[in-house]
């Protein structure tokens, strides 16, 4: 990165003179060259402004679990005080202290297995569907069908199922204007006025978003039968003094609840069906499993947990390339993270696809190995695609459940193999890494057969597609 260039000279500190706006440009190279200069902790400056990162599961824990001097900061532009941008910027992802525990409490309900196991037989359908849409001898785009595939779930299972039609409206709305508001958000970080120009577009497209929450609302409240969508239970659910959340807070955390679920599983569906295209080995021998166990049907809820080769190509995928590439806090007092010092109201950066990628806690972390699996155990801050401490992700078993029920729908149905030389380029845009230009595929009857095909991209930066005892490996 030409910007970052030797540690600065004005003291032995881990300190990098650069351009701030070069992290978001491309977070994994900026990253990547801060660990090479100064490994586990480093401070990327310009004109005074700092933001650290931190690359070791030490610090990931003392960042994450520290909840008093690292706050959660996840909407940089929140808004006028009556302004429905405000509003929408309240879920609990932007909150702190007292008020982040009474309305972890609340929201965590709908999240435990027993509400999601409610799920089950809507999301088997919902990817049978999918599946249904998918054809021999088409060539699809892995990363616009599961985005389409999780907005229909996800909005469902916020907003309910008997109302699929809003339910996918506030969807698609929700995702627009996530995008704005981390597309804008880099202006809190460095004054740019192409990025704020856009900011009378978000504020607009927050009161759209508003006025749908809030006829799903009325539309829940005055249902005559309970329903058991996400919306309904927190409308229901009621702290220890007996108190429910205002419609307010109803509307901030129904809008950050889908802005975290949608992409970031969606990503790691399609991460996963690309390694599984470009590994045959791991490919057959997980579609066997999948055959033995099953027998071409979706798996039951009591099979979720009984299939082994599954859950390690699952970990896998998450760990070489994570949805959540990385997220932040911001410090509310001065503090020390290794040699660095660090002022109030400092960006600290922690990285789940760095701390994943380092060869002391995963020996050849580029490569995919699930059979890694079979002999590690990672401490919980050296693996954390759904991050970990007090603030760990509420949806982690809602979002295992639904790649565990759509990939073996799709694998027991179709063989999928990379059009040859196709650019696969990934990125990491508002701290979700994703494909840039799609991921498209090939799909093959079942007894195809998975082969390796060629491809192209700054995906060989990110993962080792080398492995040659996976070269032209056909199904036997």
């Amino acid at each position: 990165m030409s910007a970052i260039t030797e540690p600065t000279t004005l003291s032995s500190l881990p300190v990098v003179r650069g351009k701030l706006l070069d992290f978001p440009a491309d977070p994994i190279r900026c990253m990547r060259e801060l660990q090479r200069c100064h490994s586990d902790v480093a401070a990327l400056e310009e004109a005074g402004s700092r933001l650290v990162f931190v690359f070791s599961p030490e610090l990931n824990q003392k960042v994450l679990t520290d909840m008093r001097r690292f706050h959660a900061r996840f909407f940089a532009v929140r808004g006028s005080k009556n302004s429905s941008q405000r509003r929408l910027t309240c879920g609990i992802l932007s909150m702190n202290g007292e008020e982040h525990k009474r309305h972890r409490r609340l929201v965590a309900g709908p999240f435990q297995k027993q509400s999601i196991l409610g799920y089950h037989a809507d999301l088997v359908r919902q990817a049978e569907e999918l599946a249904a849409d998918w054809k021999p001898g088409q060539e699809r785009d892995l990363d616009q069908d599961m985005n389409r595939f999780l907005l229909g779930v996800t909005s469902q299972i916020l907003f309910g199922f008997d109302q699929r039609d809003l339910a996918y409206e506030i969807g698609l709305a929700t995702e627009r204007w996530v995008t704005l508001n981390h597309e804008i958000g880099m202006g809190a970080l460095v004054a740019d006025a192409g990025i704020a120009q856009n900011y009378d577009r978000l504020l607009h497209e927050a009161e759209g978003l508003e006025k749908l929450i809030r006829r799903m609302i009325e539309l829940r409240r005055n249902a005559s039968a309970l329903s058991n969508d996400v919306l309904s239970l927190l409308i229901r659910a009621r702290d220890d003094a007996g108190q429910g959340l205002s419609e307010a807070e109803l509307i901030g955390q129904a809008a950050v609840l889908f802005g975290a679920a949608h992409l970031t599983t969606a990503n790691s569906l399609t991460w996963t069906l690309f390694l599984l295209a470009q590994h045959p080995r791991v490919a057959n021998e997980l579609v066997e499993e999948l055959r033995v166990e099953l027998g071409g049907q979706a798996p039951t809820w009591e099979q979720l947990e009984r299939l082994p080769r599954l859950e390690r190509v699952i970990k896998e995928s998450m760990r070489v390339l994570p949805a959540s590439g990385y997220s932040q806090r911001i410090t509310t007092e001065p503090v020390e993270l290794g040699p660095l010092p660090v002022l109030a109201h400092t960006v600290v950066v922690f990285s789940q696809f760095m701390t994943h990628h380092r060869a002391d806690q995963y020996p050849e972390p580029e490569r995919f190995r699930p059979e890694r699996w079979l002999s590690i155990n990672p401490g919980p801050y050296a693996y954390m695609p759904f991050a970990n401490g007090p603030r760990h992700c509420l949806g982690s078993y809602l979002a295992l459940m639904i790649m565990k029920i759509a990939l073996p729908v799709v694998l027991q149905r179709f063989c999928l193999q990379l059009v040859p030389n196709a650019a696969v380029n990934g990125k990491i845009v508002s701290t979700m890494l994703g494909p840039t230009n799609g991921v498209h595929v090939q799909i093959l009857p079942p007894d195809a057969g998975f082969r390796r095909q060629p491809v192209r991209g700054n995906i060989h930066e990110l993962v080792d597609l080398s492995d040659t005892d996976e070269v032209g490996a056909v199904a036997a």
